[in-house]
C-alpha cells in the first residue's frame, strides 16, 4: 500500500479527534486495501498516531506484523465484506450521535440531509458488546441500503467511497444527531413526510461534483 493512503488515513482520524468526535482512543479509522485493510490500532490517540502504526490486516482477521489492531477490526472487516462500496470506514463515541444511540433510537427524517446516508432515516443497531462477531453483524444489517448507522449504547460508524468522504459522513452525522437533539428539547420536531424524503434523494442524484463523488445517494 501507499504512504499517501497511510498519511490519508492518519490525517483522518487526526482530524476527527480535532473536531472533538473522538476522545482518548474510543474511535477507529479504516481503509480497504488489496490484501483486505488498513486499520488504526487498538489503544492509539490521535495525537499519537503514526503512519507506521497503522495495522495491515486481511479481512478474515489475520494480522502483519506485532502491532494489535482496533478491538473493532471484526465490525470493518464485515463491512467491507458486506459492502463492495465501502472504501473508507470511520467509527467514533461522538457525543450528539452516542447519546441519541444511549436512547436506542434511530435519527428521523427530521432534515432533508438525512437523504446523506442513503434512506430515510439512520438506523440504530440492537446492542452487542464492543468488539465481538455479534455488534459487526448487527452493524451490517443497519447499515444495508445506508452508508451510516447509530450502534446502541455504543456510537456510530459511517462508510463512504473515500477517505475524505467518510470523513465528511462522520462530521455530518454528528451535526445532525446534535441539531435532532437540540430541537427535541425545544418542543415536538416536524418531521418530514415520505414525499418530501422522496424529493430530496430526488435531488441528491444531482448534487454535489459528479466525479468526485460527493453527496451521492447510495444504491442497495
Amino acid at each position: 500500500m501507499s504512504e499517501a493512503l497511510r498519511q490519508k488515513v492518519v490525517m483522518v482520524y487526526r482530524e476527527i479527534g480535532r473536531r472533538g468526535l473522538i476522545a482518548g482512543s474510543s474511535g477507529n479509522v479504516s481503509h480497504r486495501v488489496a490484501e483486505g485493510m488498513i486499520i488504526t490500532p487498538s489503544g492509539c490517540s490521535a495525537e499519537t498516531l503514526q503512519p507506521d502504526s497503522l495495522v495491515p490486516m486481511t479481512l478474515q482477521g489475520d494480522v502483519q506484523g506485532r502491532i494489535v489492531p482496533s478491538s473493532e477490526w471484526a465490525m470493518h472487516a464485515a463491512i467491507y465484506l458486506a459492502y463492495p462500496a465501502a472504501q473508507c470506514i470511520v467509527h467514533s463515541h461522538a457525543d450528539a450521535s452516542t447519546a441519541l444511540a444511549c436512547l436506542k433510537e434511530a435519527l428521523p427524517p427530521f432534515h432533508y440531509m438525512i437523504a446523506n446516508f442513503g434512506g430515510d432515516d439512520v438506523r440504530c443497531a440492537p446492542y452487542a458488546t464492543f468488539g465481538t462477531p455479534e455488534l459487526a453483524k448487527c452493524a451490517v444489517e443497519a447499515l444495508q441500503g445506508r452508508t451510516a448507522c447509530l450502534l446502541a449504547n455504543h456510537g456510530m460508524i459511517v462508510h463512504a467511497a473515500t477517505a475524505d468522504q467518510a470523513l465528511t459522513n462522520a462530521i455530518v452525522l454528528e451535526t445532525l444527531c446534535r441539531q435532532y437533539l437540540l430541537a427535541r428539547s425545544a418542543g415536538t420536531v416536524r418531521l418530514l413526510t415520505a414525499e418530501e424524503m422522496r424529493a430530496a434523494h430526488q435531488r441528491y442524484r444531482t448534487y454535489g461534483q459528479a466525479d468526485a463523488g460527493v453527496f451521492k445517494t447510495p444504491r442497495s
